[in-house]
């Protein structure tokens, strides 16, 4: 079971372990609860991590004090092509995780959060 949440919810969340793979990055708490963002992804598109900048450790054991997101269109895409941001920060150090999503334009690019 699991519900679709807004990027605000990570704010003053302490996490103890943060999972990252091409297609999903998952944030622990201790208590079990988990917030993963990703994308379910369809036929005629492609949505992923392009890169992480930062030590994600810096994230981990200390609360998220900044959590934004912003996105940016690819303008050399094919068809269609989006950057989509997150930045956190914790009094560690900040990460920025970039994802990357190209379509034929009518499926979605965007990046979705939900905890389970």
């Amino acid at each position: 079971m699991f519900k679709y949440v807004e990027l605000d919810v990570i704010l003053n969340q302490t996490f103890v372990k943060i999972e990252a793979s091409d297609y999903e990055i998952t944030f622990h708490r201790n208590d079990g609860r988990k917030f993963m963002f990703y994308h379910e992804q369809d036929c005629c598109e492609a949505v992923y991590v392009e890169e992480i900048i930062g030590d994600l450790d810096d994230l981990i054991g200390v609360p998220i004090r900044r959590a934004e997101e912003r996105t940016q269109d690819d303008p050399d895409a094919g068809e269609s092509g989006t950057w989509t941001f997150y930045e956190f920060a914790t009094i560690n150090g900040s990460v920025t995780i970039r994802w990357y999503g190209e379509s034929n334009g009518y499926y979605s690019e965007s990046v979705l959060l939900k905890e389970v």
